[in-house]
């Protein structure tokens, strides 16, 4: 009898998952009503997790609470077990962060790259130049004023890496550290007629407002890759473990990934990221 009773529930279970009312992946299942993610400011000022979370938070039906800092700042909030999921740009960071343990996976995402940006005016005459060493030290040798994330952020990291590479310690009324994020520094670079480094996403968005010009690209030093890194639920067991993962799947996946490599075509003529999931 039993035998009898079971093929039709077998049958009913091959129909609904053909025709979509039982799904077979992450995205149905259910996943924790809310969700904290800490990121970097490009990824919110360029207007990237406004095209991509509400999509995220329709599929999976989760309400995810932003919280937009440098790179560093956001992994300390993992670190404390304070974010379910991180968005960052900071390898080496973000790989000590994972040999510490505090992340249970992580995945490359996507990138783009930095460019050094500045005034109309070039007064380091540095526009058009590839070796972002040679003309970091074309601005500072000449003093021209630059203006510095200040904030352990990911592209802060990268411009000090910049500087170490040339063993030179920049300071001086023409060094700012703003200590903002990188809008908010795009915005003081162009008040004080400064060169800043940014990421190529926010400089597009804010171009208009700033008036800052494109100086030097192309360099590989300016490579900008971001990861997506679950914080561990092994330290701790009362972050959202199954938002945060589904939120690694769904930025990696083929729906995630095509998304992003369409962000921006319509505004700028050219995607402001690169998938490069694997």
């Amino acid at each position: 009898m039993m035998r009898i009773n079971k093929l039709p529930l077998v049958l009913m279970l091959i129909v609904a998952l053909m025709v979509g009312l039982v799904p077979a992946t992450m995205a149905a299942e259910k996943v924790e009503s809310t969700m904290t993610l800490a990121t970097t400011t490009s990824t919110q000022d360029s207007g990237l997790l406004d095209y991509l979370i509400p999509i995220f938070e329709k599929e999976y039906k989760t309400t995810v609470k932003v919280i937009a800092v440098g790179s560093g700042q956001a992994m300390e909030m993992g670190k404390k077990g304070d974010a379910d999921v991180l968005l960052v740009h900071s390898r080496a960071a973000e790989d000590a962060f994972m040999a510490g343990k505090f992340g249970s996976v992580r995945k490359d995402v996507m990138y783009n790259q930095f460019l050094i940006v500045g005034p109309k005016s070039d007064p380091a005459k540095i526009k058009g130049m590839t070796d972002v060493k040679a003309a970091f030290k074309k601005i500072a040798t000449a003093k021209k004023k630059f203006v510095s994330r200040g904030d352990n952020s990911g592209t802060h990291t990268k411009e000090l890496s910049i500087w170490t590479a040339l063993k030179v310690t920049p300071a001086g009324r023409w060094y700012v550290e703003s200590g903002q994020g990188m809008g908010d520094t795009l915005m003081m670079a162009n008040e004080m007629n400064a060169y800043t480094l940014t990421d190529e996403a926010t400089y597009l968005s804010w171009q208009k407002k700033t008036g800052l010009k494109e100086m030097v690209r192309g360099d590989k030093l300016l490579l900008n890759p971001y990861g997506v890194i679950a914080v561990n639920p092994a330290k701790y067991p009362k972050i959202h473990n199954k938002a945060a993962m589904a939120f690694v799947e769904f930025m990696t996946g083929s729906k995630g990934q095509a998304l992003i490599g369409e962000f921006g075509k319509e505004k700028y003529g050219k995607a402001l990221f690169t998938p490069s999931a694997k």
